[in-house]
């Protein structure tokens, strides 16, 4: 049973900031992990979505409304107060977002990008900052995808010390099909009230999902799927995944487990990692039953079982196969190895590579668009930012023959758009070498240690 109370006692008096309010519904989630809050849309107030307009990108494309964040700020303060009459009347209503289509580099693809009104991002922004203390305490420590404090390195080393442990012997690499296009409404209406009990807070997120697409002039009814682009989706998604995947696993199929078992999931991406081929097994099988019951659906081509571990090397031999299979997780292929001295066993990992394609293509799309807008220094400073970004991520322990492939091509394709800038080619290869002397790119190199013992699970009050 949860509680119930008709008014929250983490309720704030009046006069109290934002952050202080805040604090006080993370405590209160905390302490009672069965209350049922019940008093929460009296927080969507001038001071909380001023905050959240301050963090809203300048450069961000506009909605349907054709607002930008400049034309907002004109009068913020009346337009801010004008928009939460509305909301507290429960007048306001979401537009539908306005979808584009965007080239996927290193395809012929185009992938699908939703821009909502600008109002709409700032509710959205709102009701995230008011769900996020309530659900950080709920969240298990294994899911990391858009989570304060946690990040994608976070998860790699958690599968590292875990896979590294010399207890794991299977790994299974799962996917869900179009997650985010098929959540049904109704459940995650189910899942979010077992902790909300606000009903303005429940109707608001309601009419987020029904709010639509509009596409070419045509609008598009949603009748499932979280809200394309918009800032409230990433907790919406993890709060379906935490009821339909995360418990089910941590509290019924992982006690069955013959010996150790794991799920690290960032977002709808997720690895599971197991002592026994039994219970890999049964998870594949599970897995599929499990996701089915609340409208999902695992993607068959990319989801597997796989012996990974310290034997995986002698069963792949005993099979007449050269070396262990492999997986892709985050972005990167890990495969088994030793250390050095080859006294133990380690697994590793390089850029996956379907993203090292899809990144140089990016970068070379990129160089095309900019090398005439741009002055020779502008284009090469931006191309600095861009290498350094892209070492920020894949630049991890064992991959230095990834970033080291990405910093010579980066370098090749800089060279041939910088000479054809025009008819003349006047870039030679010497030149561009002694401007890199002048003005050298940044060189790769391992920036981030998965050898750092992962951060102790904290519960985030988000002050």
């Amino acid at each position: 049973m949860v509680e119930r109370c008709e008014e929250t006692s983490a309720a704030p008096s009046r006069g109290e900031p934002v952050a202080t309010k805040l604090h006080r519904i993370a405590r209160k989630a905390r302490n009672e992990p069965e209350f049922k809050f019940t008093s929460l849309f009296h927080l969507m107030d001038v001071e909380l979505l001023r905050g959240c307009f301050a963090r809203l990108r300048g450069d961000a494309a506009a909605g349907i409304d054709r607002k930008t964040k400049a034309d907002y700020s004109g009068h913020l303060e009346e337009n801010l107060a004008k928009l939460v009459r509305r909301l507290q009347r429960m007048g306001y209503r979401p537009q539908p977002v306005r979808r584009v289509y965007i080239p996927k580099p290193g395809s012929d693809k185009r992938r699908p990008l939703g821009i909502p009104a600008l109002e709409d991002k700032l509710v959205q922004a709102g009701m995230t900052r008011i769900l996020e203390p309530i659900y950080e305490q709920d969240f298990i420590a294994d899911s990391y995808g858009f989570r304060p404090e946690r990040s994608c390195h976070d998860a790699l080393r958690a599968l590292s010390e875990t896979v590294e442990s010399g207890r794991i012997e299977w790994i299974v690499e799962a996917d869900i099909k179009g997650f985010f296009d098929n959540v049904d409404h109704d459940w995650l209406m189910i899942f979010l009230e077992h902790r909300i009990g606000d009903k303005r807070i429940c109707r608001m997120v309601k009419r987020f999902l029904k709010s639509g697409v509009l596409e070419e002039g045509k609008l598009y009814v949603s009748e499932e799927g979280v809200p394309q682009g918009g800032s409230i989706s990433p907790i919406l998604s993890n709060i379906y995944l935490h009821y339909v995947l995360d418990l089910w696993f941590t509290k019924g199929f992982r006690k069955v487990c013959a010996g150790p078992a794991r799920l690290i999931r960032y977002a709808d991406d997720f690895v599971a990692c197991f002592a026994t081929q039994a219970d890999a097994e049964r998870f594949r099988r599970e897995l599929s039953t499990r996701l089915a019951n609340f409208g999902l659906e695992v993607e068959p081509t990319k989801t597997k079982v796989l012996a990974f571990g310290p034997n995986a090397a002698t069963r792949a031999k005993q099979e007449g196969k050269k070396k262990p299979e492999t997986f892709d997780f985050l972005g990167f292929t890990h495969y088994c190895s030793r250390t050095r001295n080859g006294k133990r066993y380690r697994m590793k990992r390089e850029t996956a590579r379907k993203k090292f394609r899809a990144k140089l293509a990016a970068f070379k799309q990129w160089l095309k668009e900019n090398r005439t807008k741009m002055t020779t220094r502008e284009l090469w400073l931006k191309v600095c930012t861009k290498l350094r970004g892209h070492y920020g991520y894949y630049a991890v322990t064992d991959n230095s023959l990834g970033i080291g492939r990405f910093y010579h091509e980066a370098k090749k394709l800089l060279h041939k758009w910088l000479n054809r800038r025009s008819q003349r080619k006047g870039m030679t290869w010497g030149k561009f070498i002694l401007m890199e002397k002048r003005f050298p790119l940044p060189r790769p190199r391992i920036r981030v240690s998965m050898f750092a013992r992962p951060k102790p699970p904290v519960q985030v009050d988000l002050l």
